[in-house]
């Protein structure tokens, strides 16, 4: 994938599925979205295992988070879209990717599929880096239950244990880039972020669909996790 690339806009009239017996309507607009979609046919197009290789892809055209990076963690990878651009553009890394749903192998790449919150997998994913890492990737999102308050809640659980894991791992100057959803990154979730890096930004992504609350934010210039007061 080129930097600046993407789909220039589809030909042609649009798709309408027809709503099946055992289909529901959200499954049918989801289906329709997705056949006319041009970063789907896209990504198809050019061997991506996911749209979102266009969200990661633009993200570091504007931030540049893969020059030079030596070791890559992409947490919440299935199936691979974002495993996929830190191959091309950092070829030369140790990427370690991880999510709890099947991934395919990748070359060059050491994939772990495990639960991220479980505890052996702060561990493990050390042990396949080697050593310190210059950039954290979390496209992580918890299973939606429809209630907004306890999704809310889930999604700054996941990007506050990602962002832990990120202190610990990253090397002096690091990055940690991290999706999150509108008014996600609010609180001591923000404020943590900007004590450890030097700059902290949002940024949504043209192929992150419009309607989407989705977000991210991408810290850099890791200077330390701030240290802790000691317990009286």
């Amino acid at each position: 994938m080129s930097r600046g690339s993407g789909p220039s806009g589809r030909s042609g009239p649009a798709v309408r599925v027809k709503t099946a017996r055992k289909r529901s309507l959200s499954s049918t607009l989801w289906l329709q979205r997705q056949l006319n979609d041009p970063y789907v046919a896209e990504a198809k197009r050019q061997g991506y295992r996911s749209r979102a290789a266009f969200k990661i892809a633009q993200l570091d055209d504007k931030f540049h988070f893969f020059k030079g990076a030596k070791r890559i963690v992409d947490l919440g990878a299935a199936p691979g879209g974002w495993t996929q651009v830190a191959v091309e553009r950092a070829p030369n890394a140790v990427i370690v990717a991880l999510d709890i749903l099947p991934m395919d192998e990748m070359g060059g790449v050491t994939v772990l599929h495990m639960d991220f919150l479980a505890d052996d997998a702060p561990d493990r994913l050390k042990a396949a880096l080697g050593g310190k890492a210059d950039l954290v990737l979390s496209d992580m999102a918890p299973p939606t239950t429809g209630h907004t308050k306890t999704d809310h809640l889930r999604i700054i659980g996941l990007c506050e244990s990602a962002l832990a894991f990120a202190e610990e791992v990253l090397a002096p100057g690091g990055t940690f880039a991290c999706k999150v959803f509108q008014g996600g990154t609010e609180g001591t979730l923000l404020n943590r972020m900007k004590l450890c890096f030097t700059t902290v930004k949002h940024a949504k992504p043209p192929s992150s669909r419009s309607d989407s609350a989705e977000l991210y934010v991408v810290a850099s210039g890791f200077r330390g996790a701030p240290e802790e007061p000691e317990a009286e």
